[in-house]
């Protein structure tokens, strides 16, 4: 995939307090690369303390395409994400996903 059909968006949120993240890092983020054509998340990364819950969080949501709307995508992280970060991440994702409406609004996407 040709690397000027993607663009890139990102949102954060504050670490939910007393847990393990809010012991390392300050903000949970989600940076998504989405294929201008299809509107399809083709890449993803969120700030999670491990390996693994970045790995899960990545293929829970590559494939999704962001026209569905962000009902569809909220409720695969709230039916497959279960930890403490859950509400952070989805507060994340929820301005990830605006700054990309508004990105495509704006002719840039």
């Amino acid at each position: 995939m040709s690397e000027n059909r993607t663009v890139l968006v990102s949102g954060y949120a504050q670490a939910p307090r007393g847990t393990g993240m809010s012991e390392t890092m300050t903000w949970i983020g989600v940076v998504l690369e989405i294929d201008l054509r299809t509107h399809e998340i083709v890449a993803a990364d969120a700030t999670f303390v491990t390996d693994l819950a970045r790995d899960f969080f990545r293929r829970t949501v590559l494939g999704y395409r962001l026209t569905d709307g962000l009902e569809g995508l909220a409720a695969m992280i709230e039916n497959r994400i279960h930890t403490p970060s859950k509400n952070s991440l989805q507060t994340a994702l929820q301005a990830a996903f605006q700054r990309y409406i508004e990105a495509r609004q704006a002719g840039k996407g």
